[in-house]
């Protein structure tokens, strides 16, 4: 079979610009394809049942500090705590009241319900832990301003209750909530002094609960909107913190974000939690579970006091570096929230109890995004409570206490993408994007391989038709010679030629 230069090279040529045509459009039929699948729309398929009913396990791991000495931390020495737990919950979350707005805008409830998983735990939630009594040393720190008459019957009160500053609980009675005669007293005495009746437990306004009406951008407009929230509780900002800046609401609602990701992008939320709107930051790329990924993590000036960190300032009255003071959105109770084991804070703070012990490795909290599509594939959220705690001139309860932020508990919220969505993230950006890849790869070596041949064989050609016309000229040349060898000498063809025809006879 003979080979044709012309149609291998023009072969080649074809291969070489159908690969250069995937490599230009297949980027953008997959940022087409991304762009309609992560916009909240009941038509986007996978994104949207993702937000709306998050399928991936979420667990809320719990670790309480129980005090092992409390009468000496009545005396004034130093409190000695010791870590117990985790206590693990499975956290199930749904969206409710879904409405969408004819401004690109969706409105919906989040709420949330835990249950707890023995399997995961390290303990029972009928484990008994000693804590500070939160209701009455807060209540106590509260009252202080008020005349000494009005603390004299806070006293009595607690006494009558059998209300002791440090109380031995379960640990689902200290989650969940247990009945105290003291908060139907308070609520009659002292109105508004506490903003809860029945139940007091740590987390009691949680379970089955929901973070207030969000309001955020669909994206079908303006992808690069999609997650953005434009409004909490009607509200465009907040009014717990003392600067325009501080009571700004930016970001998203903390599942999902805008596609199309950069390392330069910070990864914003707002926490209703936190009071506030959160900034993670970007610390390296990778590949989580299969995947491409950016990790993002809390900045050490997060929780920074506004004499390290000056743009802070309007989140205090603050105390040491490295703790928030969320007493203005939790009814002036003196709660702050930090870091585990007050992780990236003033060592003031975790030196000043015993049996801390700060590290990255168990406390600091990440995410980890896929950068194309905002979608979260590996969470883990972690924060302490600590209550501030200090001997109340007039009521003899609090006895000496030594003004301290005590730690009450942290909690670390762990989500990672698995099951079907991960298959289907798997399948859709890994697989298909590296089968037209490698598809190109190949492409462009085949196409590459048959312009070389064809120019091999070209060359090939090339140099037989030179041989083949040496060999002819040589040939024309050996015949002349023989022709004139059997002439006269002296004589040419052409006098032979010239002769007349009877001489030839």
């Amino acid at each position: 079979m003979k080979v044709r230069p012309r149609s291998l090279g023009l072969a080649g040529v074809l291969l070489l610009m159908f690969a250069v045509g995937l490599l230009v459009t297949v980027p953008e039929i997959v940022k087409q394809q991304v762009t309609a699948k992560v916009q909240i729309d009941p038509d986007s398929g996978l994104a949207y049942t993702m937000w709306r009913d998050i399928p991936i396990p979420l667990y809320m791991s719990l670790y309480l500090f129980e005090v092992k000495n409390p009468q000496e931390i009545l005396n004034g020495e130093k409190p000695v705590l010791e870590e117990r737990g985790p206590y693990v919950y499975r956290e199930y979350r749904w969206k409710s009241n879904i409405t969408f707005h004819n401004n690109y805008t969706v409105s919906y409830r989040e709420y949330k319900r835990y249950h707890f998983c023995p399997e995961r735990s390290a303990g029972s939630e009928s484990d008994e832990i000693v804590l500070p009594n939160v209701l009455a040393l807060g209540a106590a720190l509260m009252a202080e301003d008020l005349p000494y008459a009005l603390k004299l019957i806070f006293s009595t009160a607690l006494k009558t209750f059998n209300e002791t500053p440090f109380i031995k609980k379960s640990v689902k009675e200290i989650m969940w909530g247990y009945d105290d005669p003291l908060v139907d007293f308070l609520n009659k005495i002292f109105p508004g002094i506490i903003p809860f009746k029945g139940k007091f437990g740590l987390f009691v306004e949680m379970n089955n609960s929901n973070a207030g009406l969000f309001t955020v951008y669909t994206g079908v407009n303006n992808i690069a909107k999609v997650h953005l929230v434009d409004n909490w509780n009607g509200l465009k900002e907040v009014n717990y913190w003392r600067s325009d800046q501080c009571n700004m609401i930016n970001g998203t609602a903390g599942e999902m974000w805008p596609p199309f990701m950069t390392p330069s992008d910070a990864l914003t939320f707002f926490s209703p939690d936190s009071c506030r709107t959160l900034e993670l930051v970007f610390q390296k790329s990778g590949r989580t579970f299969g995947l491409p990924s950016f990790r993002y993590i809390a900045p050490k000036t997060m929780f920074a006091n506004g004499t390290v960190y000056p743009p802070n300032e309007g989140f205090c009255p603050c105390r040491q570096s490295g703790v928030l003071n969320v007493s203005t959105c939790r009814h002036n109770a003196q709660v702050f929230i930090s870091y585990p084991h007050f992780y990236n804070a003033d060592p003031v703070l975790w030196e000043a109890v015993s049996g801390l012990h700060p590290n990255e490795k168990d406390h600091a909290l990440f995410i980890d995004i896929h950068p194309l599509t905002g979608i979260p594939l590996n969470v883990s959220i972690k924060l302490q409570l600590n209550l501030f705690v200090k001997a109340v001139h007039g009521i003899t309860e609090t006895g000496n206490i030594q003004p301290v932020l005590l730690p009450l508990l942290w909690f670390d919220e762990m989500g990672r993408i698995d099951g079907p969505p991960l298959h289907t993230f798997y399948n859709f950006l890994v697989l298909v994007p590296n089968v037209f890849e490698y598809l190109q790869y190949t492409l462009i070596a085949v196409g590459c391989l048959l312009v070389l041949i064809a120019v091999v064989v070209k060359i090939v050609h090339w140099k037989q038709q030179i041989s083949v016309k040496g060999i002819s000229s040589g040939t024309d040349k050996e015949s002349q010679g023989a022709s004139a060898s059997l002439l006269p000498a002296g004589e040419s063809n052409y006098t032979l030629l010239q002769q007349p025809s009877y001489l030839l006879d």
